[in-house]
């Protein structure tokens, strides 16, 4: 696995007008239940941090295609469990591993809206989530909500470390990567304060 992924990023450092789609593609499979399980997208996340670093491809552009497919795929899994609950009872996956929903449950009962901001950055739960709060019924509007805020931190949170490995391996400035960082928190600030005055 890790040498197709190799392969996929040498593939993208050539062909850097396709990286895009593949950055686009890898977040919205990560972020689709059950699929998001199977396919590690954070290495093609970091991978292609390392190029943003080394001057191969752009970080905004990146950076709003990563946040596309993690808000579409995100969106598809609460679409598939608020309308279609019934599936989660024959899918063969959740047969053989009942555990994985229950944990998602469990997050969402124990943090609420914020579960879907928190399980992006948490493996175990993160493809589950979205589908469960579709299950739970959360309001659209709030999930949509939590969905786009988290998405916006989510995105540069897993490409920046990469850049800061392809900046010091190009022997470029890493204090230029300064003002993301800094955007990062203040969005998880205010994401919290928010939560924090609704409760």
């Amino acid at each position: 696995m890790t040498e197709l992924f190799n392969d996929l990023l040498e593939w993208i450092r050539q062909n850097p007008d396709y990286a895009g789609l593949v950055v686009f593609a890898m977040s919205l499979a990560e972020s689709l239940a059950i699929v998001g399980m199977l396919i590690p997208g954070v290495i093609i996340l970091f991978g292609a941090g390392v190029l943003i670093g080394a001057g191969v491809l752009d970080f905004w552009t990146m950076c709003a295609w990563a946040i596309a497919g993690a808000v579409i795929g995100d969106g598809l899994s609460y679409w598939l469990g608020h309308h279609f609950d019934y599936l989660t009872e024959r899918w063969r996956w959740f047969r053989l591993h009942p555990d994985h929903l229950q944990k998602g449950i469990a997050f969402f009962e124990e943090y609420g809206d914020l579960s879907v901001a928190l399980g992006r950055f948490f493996g175990p739960v993160r493809a589950i989530v979205p589908l469960v709060a579709g299950l739970m019924r959360m309001p659209p509007k709030r999930f949509y909500i939590a969905n786009v805020l988290s998405a916006l931190v989510w995105a540069p949170a897993y490409l920046i470390p990469g850049m800061v490995l392809g900046e010091i391996g190009n022997g470029g400035d890493w204090r230029q990567l300064l003002f993301p960082v800094a955007a990062i928190v203040l969005i998880v600030i205010v994401w919290l304060l928010i939560h924090l005055r609704r409760r």
